[in-house]
């Protein structure tokens, strides 16, 4: 056996452990390109339905962590674009300022048991991703808020009975990054323009490890091609460094399609004893200079968007839905079949 060989049949079965231990499995990653395109992609596989929606959420509305008494309350600066999960918890978004926002699921995550700061307030785990869509508009400024805890995350169980367990991606038009993780309970922050992909299991210092294992020995001549979340991220990070730059923005979208696509897992694969291995439901892909969302169900023949320039998030403005678990397909801007309607409740959490 050569020694690249032996090097590289060890760095699978250490990618294999490291991985197996991951609950539900999604992958996000950004591309960079020039005149400062700026394009999330993300994935959302899960082992059942998840009951998603869109939203349209404009400025102004009062809410709180859903924590208990003492949850942190905040009014929205920002008007959003989400994508719900069970219509009781904020996914996946953009806001009117171009931030986006991602939350995946990380098996690991162990989460304080008390405040970490003076002040400190809780919040349930289904308001973390809604809390930073409506506050701020970049990357820099979330990270200087988040380091400081105002909150800290309250776990749920899922309406289908899984444990609440997750860890959040931010990008933002300037191409910067922020991944937020709380390892032993304690809050763990990776800032800058290099974390463009976030995948599921393991914490994301040994994602980091095992993304670098595959650039040294992998490229054009070897790729980890299941669909465990260690090969997902090694994929991902690959193909979003070779693509071409100067391209347009369609183009962009295009490319960031194609990658998360590769990255997905075919529906109806699902692997018993093997959590982390779902059927992908949904994706999206955020244009941040153009301010556009794209969503793709992989249940339906089209992609579709909504255009946020051209969306009311005045204050004052209605809650708007578009209504996705009836089966209804839409195609280009579907902003026409927005329907009014009350607000979906965070799911609560109880902290210890």
């Amino acid at each position: 056996m050569t020694g690249l060989v032996k090097r590289a049949v060890v760095g699978l079965a250490l990618a294999a452990g490291l991985a197996a231990t991951a609950a539900e499995a999604c992958t996000r990653g950004v591309f960079l390109g020039e005149d400062d395109i700026v394009v999330t992609l993300r994935s959302m596989d899960w082992m059942g339905p998840i009951g998603s929606n869109l939203w349209v959420f404009p400025r102004g509305i009062a809410r709180d962590g859903a924590a208990g008494a003492d949850s942190i309350t905040w009014t929205s600066t920002y008007g959003s674009v989400i994508v719900s999960a069970f219509d009781a918890a904020t996914a996946d978004g953009m806001n009117e300022a171009g931030l986006v926002a991602n939350l995946l699921y990380l098996s690991e995550s162990v989460y304080p048991e008390e405040p970490p700061a003076p002040g400190s307030r809780p919040m349930s785990i289904s308001a973390w991703t809604q809390y930073v869509l409506d506050n701020f508009a970049t990357v820099d400024a979330a990270v200087a808020a988040l380091e400081r805890e105002p909150f800290y995350v309250v776990p749920v169980t899922s309406p289908d009975g899984h444990a609440g367990t997750v860890h959040l991606a931010i990008s933002d038009a300037g191409g910067d990054s922020a991944v937020f993780e709380y390892v032993d309970g304690e809050l763990v922050i990776h800032h800058g323009r290099q974390f463009q992909v976030m995948t599921n299991s393991p914490t994301y210092d040994r994602q980091l490890a095992i993304d670098a294992y595959w650039k040294e020995i992998g490229g054009l001549t070897m790729l980890p091609g299941t669909n465990r979340a260690a090969d997902r991220f090694a994929r991902t990070s690959f193909y979003l460094d070779v693509l071409p730059k100067d391209v347009d923005e369609p183009t962009a979208v295009a490319s960031a399609f194609s990658v998360i696509r590769n990255a997905s897992v075919p529906l109806g694969i699902t692997t018993p004893g093997r959590p982390n291995i779902s059927s992908t439901l949904w994706r999206t892909v955020s244009d941040h200079k153009n301010r556009r969302y794209y969503f793709e169900s992989t249940r339906s023949p089209n992609v579709f968007w909504l255009d946020l320039a051209t969306l009311d998030f005045a204050e004052g403005a209605p809650v708007k839905r578009l209504t996705l678990t009836d089966g209804s397909i839409y195609v280009a801007n579907a902003a026409a079949a927005l329907e009014a309607t009350e607000p979906f409740a965070f799911l609560e959490a109880t902290p210890e």
